[in-house]
């Protein structure tokens, strides 16, 4: 019997994956293209619906050319939480002064809307409850209502549907309207079962959107892994070269692909504190450009600053807490790439692998090793160098988006050496930011026994190794590095109706990899280093107090 296939497709934030996955699985093949972003103003991130969809037929047909077609049996589409508006006839409609009409894609990231965002917090108006109690400007509502306020004519009084970039690729793949409740849930506000609050969006000035029972922003909704329409439609099947047909899955945000990836991993003789526990012991973390914390729970839990609790918003019938920090991997290589010693070490890398290039970060990782004579005694040379990493604001726990970062300990000089020490300072502050929402989520009753890690900083040993440090729980690494494309491909498998459950699939589809445990001999170090960081933030907040002083 001929072996049968799902594709996995992820659109990131700079560039769009696919893979090609069996039903075990395994990755038999991979490709990714770049996608364009554009900044026209400070603050403001666009991107094109049009080109990131002819870049996922082209990743698509590249992973599938090597099989036949009727043994791909189902495809499923994760992408970042970013907002695509199109017009009555689905075309796109310009989110920028510019009036580029293909750039119609407000991203993820794009921080255009923080006053409306406030706003919209100062409401005090109950679905708030289920966001941390602040509305951040990432999420869907207030970048709607900057639309509505700003470019009335040439946008939002040409705008029939809003998508979230998954529900977007899921339409276009499909032709149904039909959105994920990951999506509407964790972005928008969508309460399951009662559905839209309407007092919500009257009481912040978007009442319009209550037009033909919300038609515009999705009327019709189902859980992740749902099978959508009749499959790819004629269209779509000859864009993507697969066949008429294949069942589709309800998408997901990117972040919730990675944790589907990895949280339902079978962990049978690892030794690991969530063995014979519920899979709430576990916590997700996609970590990427930014970093998503996902735990699930039986019972909803309310934790500030924290989104949630969502159901069905990640695996259906279980409730989702989601923290994040929207700086992880950007902030390193700005902290990284920004030094005056960036150029030295591109040479020193490069000097020791001359034909392809030493990883900046693998160099930097062995640079820090020899500075400290030995791995373990790396994470001490961060005792007088702390960062607060909120450069792009806070997401979680505090969900206060004007935090900025700090920096204390900086010396005169600038060599690679310093380098290496601030390299290291932020990695470190990252990692107790994550401790930071795990104590959070604690005191709102989880109890999370164990880090599953996805993403590109997942390959990174010195960060996993002091996420591990910091937390001081075990860190499980997937057996398979691309979770989030294989937390697709399950979406499509689930589609296909080969697996029944997103809990099946997950389970047969989801592996172990490697198990990194924390250091114990550095719990003190990092629970006084922990203190400090904490200490940044009343600091931060004191000045800002005292400069405000008239």
């Amino acid at each position: 019997m001929a072996e049968v296939y799902y594709v996995g497709v992820d659109v990131g934030t700079a560039s769009v994956r696919a893979a090609l996955v069996t039903r075990t699985g395994l990755l038999k093949s991979t490709a990714e293209e770049p996608i364009s972003i554009w900044e026209p103003q400070s603050d403001h991130y666009v991107q094109s619906s049009t080109e990131i969809w002819d870049t996922v037929c082209t990743v698509v047909k590249r992973v599938t050319h090597s099989v036949e077609r009727s043994q791909v049996r189902g495809i499923g589409f994760d992408a970042t939480c970013s907002l695509v508006v199109l017009d009555q006839s689905f075309q796109p409609v310009p989110v920028d002064q510019d009036g580029d009409g293909q750039r119609n894609v407000v991203m993820w990231m794009d921080h255009r809307a923080e006053e409306q965002a406030a706003r919209i917090t100062n409401t005090d108006h109950g679905v708030l409850s289920r966001v941390g109690g602040v509305m951040s400007p990432e999420m869907q509502p207030p970048k709607l209502l900057w639309l509505k306020e700003n470019l009335r004519e040439s946008c939002w009084n040409k705008a029939a549907h809003f998508f979230d970039l998954p529900d977007f690729l899921s339409w276009k793949a499909t032709g149904s309207l039909t959105r994920s409740l990951c999506t509407l849930v964790c972005k928008w506000t969508y309460c399951p079962p009662e559905g839209w609050d309407s007092s919500f969006w009257t009481s912040i000035g978007l009442e319009d959107l209550l037009e033909n029972n919300f038609s515009r922003i999705g009327s019709v909704t189902c859980p992740p892994g749902s099978p959508l329409g009749h499959g790819l439609t004629q269209e779509a099947a000859a864009d993507l070269g697969l066949e008429q047909g294949t069942a589709v899955g309800a998408s997901l945000i990117d972040a919730h692909a990675g944790g589907l990836g990895v949280i339902g991993a079978d962990v049978t003789g690892f030794q690991l504190p969530c063995e014979d526990q519920p899979i709430s012991s576990r916590m997700a973390m996609i970590c990427g450009t930014s970093t998503c914390h996902m735990a699930i729970s039986e019972q909803p839990l309310f934790v500030p600053g924290v989104w949630g609790p969502c159901l069905s918003a990640m695996v259906p019938d279980m409730w989702l807490n989601e923290g994040g920090q929207s700086a992880t991997g950007r902030l390193i290589e700005h902290m990284v790439k920004g030094h005056v010693a960036y150029t030295q070490l591109q040479e020193q890398a490069r000097q020791r692998c001359p034909i392809t290039g030493k990883n900046i970060y693998s160099y930097l990782n062995s640079h820090l090793s020899l500075m400290a004579n030995s791995p373990s005694a790396v994470d001490l040379l961060g005792s007088s160098l702390h960062v607060w990493p909120d450069f792009h604001g806070n997401r979680s726990p505090l969900a206060d988006p004007t935090l900025k970062g700090m920096v204390i300990g900086l010396p005169l000089s600038q060599t690679l050496d310093d380098l290496a020490f601030l390299y290291l300072a932020t990695v470190q502050a990252l990692a107790l930011g994550t401790l930071h929402i795990l104590e959070s989520m604690k005191e709102a009753g989880h109890d999370i026994r164990t880090l599953f890690l996805c993403g590109g900083l997942s390959k990174n040993s010195l960060f996993v190794q002091i996420h591990a440090n910091a937390t001081g729980l075990p860190v499980v690494l997937p057996d398979q590095q691309e979770a989030v494309l294989i937390g697709a491909a399950v979406l499509g498998a689930c589609a296909s109706k080969d697996y029944s459950t997103i809990q099946e699939a997950m389970g047969k589809m989801a592996k172990v990899g490697k198990v990194v445990h924390p250091d114990r001999e550095l719990q003190s170090f990092y629970d006084r280093k922990y203190k400090v960081f904490l200490r940044l933030f009343a600091h931060q907040r004191e000045y800002q107090t005292l400069m405000d002083q008239r």
